[in-house]
């Protein structure tokens, strides 16, 4: 990341559980990352590898019971949030940091018009007058291109279309000016053209207001078009981050490897098949000792199993890093053209 911009969010070390009927579920195991202001950090991983707990645990969303925040921390602006009561974190949520949610009809109020839910954030935070917060709510939805926006704030959310649900979605999180957003796989369930224009929106609100964005998405190809840096999540823990160009031409994580050669390319022909990644995510009730991906991983080896892998620089500036045991100093294994260690279980650190 650049050092020059300040650094927006900053998550160190979180652990989120879930108490659930048959034992408790290690949901979070871990999870380190920063954003810095005008930049997008993207998580992507497999559903119910932790990126939407983690995010939604940093704004104070996760249920409890049966969702606790273990240890660890995270900042926003260098403020920390782990811990702040309800009103506080009211306070917070909606003007400092903004989130789109995943299914926006199920995150707005059904019977209330969209225009008077954007309002209501603006009266809430900014201390505006209720008409001064509606013609507020309507200058947004015209900034995210809703077409007729005075009368479409007059509408209730079953007379908009998935995409116009999304950019009210846009509309109402970026009411406040907020120094952060989250969004959770924003363009789900939108075909590929109103997908392309929620993207460029994003990125035209984001030159315009300096904002960071945190995108949680499986979609390769919406990250490689939004972000500039990747964390890839898997099984709770960050198993490999670094910069566009470092995941997609650099990778160093067979995890990583793996997702990109399940992910249809332009060069493919009509008798070319998909790789998909064999067998399926450890049990988080009760984690592997050792590295999560072991039993999916072409290259596992005994020292996998049995120890948990560090976090190892793949870069020597720092800014690329892979929890994985085929970067440790003493391997010499080769992975598709790319020098990666490779160690034995009798050569590891104890």
């Amino acid at each position: 990341m650049s050092e020059n911009k300040p650094k927006a969010l900053v998550i160190d070390n979180l652990h989120v559980d879930f108490a659930v009927q048959g034992g408790r579920v290690h949901a979070v195991r871990g999870v380190s990352l920063e954003v810095n202001r005008g930049e997008t950090l993207a998580i992507v991983g497999e559903s119910g590898c932790g990126k939407s707990v983690t995010m939604m645990s940093v704004m104070g969303l996760t249920p409890s019971p049966p969702g606790r925040v273990i240890s660890g921390s995270a900042k926003l602006n260098g403020q920390e949030l782990l811990g702040l009561k309800t009103p506080q974190l009211n306070r917070i949520r909606g003007a400092d940091i903004g989130m789109i949610f995943q299914d926006p009809m199920s995150a707005l109020n059904p019977t209330m018009k969209v225009g008077e839910q954007i309002a209501e954030t603006l009266m809430i935070h900014k201390a505006m007058g209720h008409r001064e917060a509606l013609q507020r709510a309507v200058a947004l939805l015209d900034r995210t291109k809703i077409p007729e926006a005075a009368k479409r704030a007059q509408q209730y959310p079953f007379e908009f279309s998935g995409g116009m649900l999304q950019r009210a979605m846009i509309a109402m999180s970026l009411a406040c000016n907020p120094s952060v957003l989250i969004a959770d796989e924003p363009t789900t369930a939108l075909d590929v053209t109103i997908q392309n224009q929620v993207l460029e929106l994003m990125r035209e609100i984001q030159r315009d207001e300096g904002m960071a964005i945190v995108l949680i998405t499986h979609d390769l190809g919406v990250v490689a078009r939004m972000a500039e840096q990747i964390a890839v999540m898997y099984a709770g823990q960050i198993v490999e981050s670094g910069s566009v160009d470092d995941i997609f031409y650099r990778s160093a994580h067979p995890y990583t490897q793996g997702l990109k050669q399940a992910m249809p390319s332009l060069t493919m022909h009509a008798e070319d098949r998909l790789e998909a990644i064999a067998g399926s995510p450890p049990d988080l009730f009760s984690p592997p000792v050792g590295c999560g991906y072991c039993s999916r991983c072409p290259y596992a080896m005994n020292v996998c199993e049995s120890m948990p892998p560090p976090v190892v620089d793949v870069a020597q500036d720092g800014s690329h890093n892979s929890r994985c045991w085929l970067q440790h100093p003493q391997s010499t294994r080769i992975i598709d053209d790319l020098y990666i260690p490779s160690v034995n279980r009798e050569d590891a650190p104890c």
